[in-house]
């Protein structure tokens, strides 16, 4: 039974990272969201750097996860969250761009998952890889609910859902009762946490949170956004791409 989710309020962006404006590359984050079905969904991928089409990867695993977990049973999610990310794999296999037609062939694909499917009070992250996800309820920036960046040996080295061995590093986090999410690519994390990834920094995520929540304009928040996420601060503290993905739930 489909529901519409109208009164779900979202905003998000994506910008271009210094480095790749530099490289006169694309921006590789992609995002997508749907309040069409029965759960509201929301999935930011960051296609990696070194992919030669991190961006294809990127927009295929969001666009099969959005289609296949919007109207699926909550207690469904985690089941839909796995196939869908192998019918992602199976269309990149099929891909024109891959050549080779094989498994080996999707890496040149790669890209990360941070996701959300919510409904009636209920929500689950889906995580590969680094960025993030936070829930929060209320004003309350102490007690939030994080699905936090995984990385590999290396800070720069994390996982991507094109590896062969991508359900090992499939994670899930699930919270009750949270009106607000924010998604956000790795370009974003050190801003939004501390170092150590225990708190949030209240002093990025409590303005963007309250701006949004009162702007009635979405084209003025969206704006705003873009501004935010493209300051000449930012572009100095992470020169990576960056997307963040607000939803008043």
């Amino acid at each position: 039974m489909k529901k519409n989710n109208s009164k779900i309020k979202v905003v998000a962006a994506s910008v271009c990272g210094p480095m790749h404006k530099y490289r006169k590359l694309p921006c590789q984050d992609y995002f997508k969201h749907s309040s069409q079905g029965r759960n509201f969904v929301a999935v930011v991928s960051d296609g990696a750097g070194s992919a030669k089409y991190g961006k294809i990867g990127a927009k295929t695993v969001c666009d099969t996860l959005v289609d296949l977990l919007s109207n699926c049973t909550f207690d469904e999610v985690k089941n839909k969250v796995q196939h869908a990310i192998s019918v992602a794999r199976d269309k990149l296999i099929r891909h024109r761009l891959n050549r080779s037609k094989s498994c080996d062939g999707i890496m040149d694909f790669s890209a990360t998952v941070i996701g959300v499917a919510c409904c009636r009070g209920k929500g689950i992250f889906f995580h590969i890889g680094d960025g993030a996800g936070i829930a929060l309820k209320g004003n309350d920036y102490e007690a939030f609910v994080a699905s936090r960046p995984e990385n590999g040996n290396f800070s720069c080295e994390t996982f991507f859902y094109t590896m062969d061995d991508w359900r090992d590093s499939l994670r899930f986090t699930s919270f009750e009762q949270a009106d607000t999410i924010f998604l956000m690519s790795d370009g974003l994390t050190n801003f939004a946490f501390s170092p150590d990834y225990k708190r949030i920094e209240r002093g990025f995520i409590a303005p963007i949170n309250e701006f949004l929540r009162e702007t009635p304009s979405k084209n003025k928040a969206v704006r705003a956004l873009n501004n935010t996420l493209n300051t000449p601060q930012a572009k100095k503290l992470n020169s990576d791409d960056k997307t963040l993905l607000w939803a008043k739930i």
